[in-house]
């Protein structure tokens, strides 16, 4: 029998020897790497491959496997985000843009209970991939699998009250379907079987942040050949047991809040964002036990801090972008300012790692493809829709090609 740890090294190896394949947020690795060689320039009459309308709402990303696209949306049943709302699995042939089944999964009453953020959607998680499966999220409204007949398989509700609506995907480490449930009223993270939708385990967080809710997605890393489920919420972060829920050791960071970044990791470090208030990122050393917050931090960063988009590590570098448009690059290793410089707009979407290039997408449909290295080097801008749709969701990648979400569109971009 293969341990677990096992299972999750081989399953991220092989999701990351396949380039056409997108199977989370964040795509191979949780990472926001691919090895496609993807288009520097496009504009809405150059390296278009196909455009077609998504109904409703969401800023979920694409994910792909076997040229097909997957894809969540909300549609709701009137005007505004507190509307009723069906919540939906769309599927999609990669090659031409076509529908090939809209199915409803769950569904959400409207009325003034619902509390999302402008900024948020009703279907922000992105689902994942794995084999013949489909795991679809959408926070206290439903989680399911499905297949990829579209047959649903099981569903699980898990109570708890987002605030500004959900927004965190899961995670799979070996038969655990791991999430992170940061509500106002608690805070909690759950392993799920991914076979049946059961609960396995559930760890409340315990934390004593003056606001508990937080959106952030778990990353899985091995360290010293067992894997951890690194979960930040309000206050700290915990790294889990994917097998059993137990704390392997924690971070804490004081008042921080509204967690959004999914954690990157490289040379035994993980890379982690502590939201608002006393906002900073944190090189962590993942090698300890319990309350490692006095001897495990590498170093910390208060400057240029993303509230929304996640990081980006490519070799020693450490690139990212506030929400304010301020993109740095630092010493993976010490923290240290390589270069900082203004992209112009607010950015949601999380940087994509592309043939060495760094793909930054704002708020307005504007991408910025910088040379990845010491020096500050912009390729290329490329705008679509003449910035009239907004663009909160991170690409996904489908063989040579983007795959960008806007406000109504998908488009496949590629040369």
């Amino acid at each position: 029998m293969k341990s677990i740890a096992a299972t999750c090294i081989l399953t991220l190896s092989a999701h990351s020897a396949i380039a056409e394949d997108w199977l989370e947020f964040r795509g191979p690795n949780g990472q926001g790497h691919t090895s496609a060689d993807l288009p520097i320039e496009w504009s809405e009459s150059k390296n278009i491959v196909w455009k077609v309308p998504v109904a409703g709402s969401g800023w979920s990303s694409p994910v792909v496997a076997g040229g097909v696209i997957y894809l969540t949306t909300s549609v709701g049943d009137g005007e505004g985000l507190k509307s009723a709302q069906s919540l939906r699995l769309i599927k999609l042939n990669a090659g031409d843009g076509k529908e090939i089944f809209n199915i409803e999964l769950f569904q959400q009453r409207g009325g003034k209970g619902i509390r999302i953020h402008k900024k948020n959607s009703h279907a922000s998680p992105t689902p994942i991939l794995e084999g013949d499966r489909i795991y679809v999220h959408f926070g206290p409204h439903g989680t399911a699998c499905v297949n990829t007949n579209g047959k649903v398989l099981w569903k699980k509700v898990l109570k708890y009250s987002p605030t500004h609506g959900n927004g965190g995907s899961p995670a799979v480490c070996g038969d655990k379907l791991i999430i992170c449930c940061d509500g106002s009223d608690q805070q909690f993270v759950v392993g799920l079987n991914k076979h049946s939708g059961d609960i396995k385990w559930k760890r409340d967080r315990n934390m004593q942040a003056s606001r508990g809710f937080s959106f952030c997605t778990p990353t899985i890393m091995t360290v010293n050949g067992k894997p951890q489920a690194i979960c930040p919420g309000s206050g700290k972060v915990i790294s889990y047991d994917p097998e059993t829920g137990d704390e392997i050791w924690h971070v804490d960071y004081g008042q921080g809040y509204s967690v959004v970044p999914r954690p990157v990791i490289g040379d035994g470090v993980v890379y982690v964002c502590n939201g608002f208030a006393d906002s900073r990122i944190l090189a962590i050393d993942p090698t300890g036990k319990g309350d490692v917050t006095d001897t495990h931090i590498k170093w910390k960063l208060t400057r240029g801090v993303p509230m929304t988009p996640s990081l980006l590590l490519v070799g020693k570098q450490l690139y990212f972008v506030s929400d304010r448009g301020i993109a740095m690059s630092v010493d993976a290793q010490t923290g240290g300012k390589i270069w900082q410089e203004r992209l112009g707009g607010s950015f949601s979407a999380s940087p994509t790692y592309a043939n060495g290039r760094i793909y930054f997408q704002s708020e307005k449909g504007i991408t910025t493809v910088v040379q990845a290295g010491p020096n500050f080097e912009v390729l290329a801008k490329n705008k679509i829709a003449n910035g009239k749709e907004k663009t909160f969701a991170s690409f996904g990648i489908v063989d040579d090609a983007i795959l960008l979400r806007s406000e109504n569109h998908l488009y496949r971009i590629g040369e």
